[in-house]
């Protein structure tokens, strides 16, 4: 049997000390090794024991999570499952984690704590499982940082000059999980303002996908929004599927139009990237471009099979480049990848092939 998954515990609250680390000992393949209910004892006792993962809460005395997660990934990154209360400041401090290196989240109860941490116990110990098998990476310091403004505030890099006139058919369909949050920051920074418009599944939970939207919008030349049921969905926008709902794309008439309803999880997922690729292959067809990135599992792999059998143009983030490689390899596996790419190479390719369709489009005028 292989070594256990050793997992330290930080949180100021006792009670989720002692209920995550019951939690974490129920399991055969995890043990809690310690916890901790400070940043500055946590730092001590990861030097001393080495875990595999550690749970972080935000709101600490002495040092708050966020400053002690940056503090981490620069000087001895190592895979981080942040605890989020779900509140609006929750969501944003969240995603600012997740920019740091945090590998994933669980958004712990405002009430009911006991009952609700263990009604999440199976979503807490998974997500610590694909937190053991992440590629984290050292964070670069802040002063460094390309995307950091002297007042601290992450800014854009310069987009792709405009496409040009092209096809209004056009779709960009994207879907991610576990790292995908900085992934799909990637991919839309670099999008020119007349870009095509983008459909993203990431699997995330409600309340949490707002603030994704907002960060994203602030970031990009693109509109960034989460999707609402009816509306059109317009070039030189992105559409965030909301968390907690599932997300197609339907035609009307001569337009695309958001369809976000309450139907059943697939593959576990809710929102699901196999219900909006599916939904893109019956209703964009050769228009569609395909985008797979990180993330545990397969959701999204055989519907991304039927976007490519339908004329779709897909590409596949490369091992190297992923948090975690699971729903990119299996899109590989199902031959759904027309490129398999690092990501920092996807929207270049991207914008070249789009480019090409406007200079075959002026061609033909």
């Amino acid at each position: 049997m292989s070594r256990k998954i050793r997992v330290i515990v930080v949180d100021d609250s006792a009670l989720v000390r002692s209920l995550l680390s019951e939690i974490i000992n129920r399991q055969r393949d995890m043990e809690c090794i310690g916890t901790a209910n400070d940043p500055l004892v946590a730092r001590e006792m990861i030097r001393e024991l080495n875990p595999d993962v550690i749970t972080l809460d935000v709101e600490m005395p002495r040092m708050d999570g966020i400053d002690f997660l940056g503090r981490l990934m620069r000087l001895r990154p190592m895979p981080v499952v942040m605890i989020s209360t779900l509140t609006e400041r929750g969501a944003e401090v969240t995603m600012k984690a997740l920019e740091l290196g945090a590998v994933d989240f669980v958004a712990k109860p405002r009430v009911g704590l006991a009952s609700g941490l263990n009604e999440l116990a199976t979503q807490i110990v998974e997500k610590i499982r694909v937190a053991a098998v992440a590629q984290v990476r050292r964070a670069p310091a802040r002063e460094a940082t390309a995307g950091a403004s002297a007042a601290g505030v992450a800014v854009a890099p310069p987009a792709s000059a405009l496409l040009g006139r092209l096809s209004t058919e056009k779709l960009i369909c994207i879907g991610a999980s576990t790292g995908g949050t900085e992934a799909i920051k990637e991919v839309l920074v670099h999008m020119p303002a007349d870009s095509p418009a983008i459909v993203i599944t990431q699997h995330m939970p409600p309340g949490f996908t707002t603030s994704f939207a907002a960060r994203l919008n602030g970031l990009c030349q693109i509109t960034v929004k989460e999707a609402a049921n009816g509306e059109r969905i317009l070039p030189g926008h992105a559409y965030i599927a909301p968390g907690g709902t599932q997300f197609r794309v339907a035609r009307s008439g001569a337009n695309y139009v958001a369809v976000v309803d309450d139907s059943p999880a697939v593959n576990r997922h809710k929102p699901s990237v196999e219900v909006l690729f599916k939904s893109a292959a019956a209703v964009v067809g050769r228009n569609a471009f395909g985008i797979m990135l990180t993330g545990m599992g397969n959701d999204g792999a055989a519907a991304m099979r039927e976007m490519k059998d339908a004329g779709s143009y897909n590409y596949v983030q490369d091992e190297a480049s992923c948090i975690v490689f699971g729903m990119p390899r299996e899109a590989i596996a199902h031959g759904a990848a027309d490129e398999v790419l690092p990501l920092g190479q996807i929207a270049p390719a991207l914008i070249a092939r789009l480019r090409g369709a406007t200079d075959r489009l002026h061609h033909r005028i």
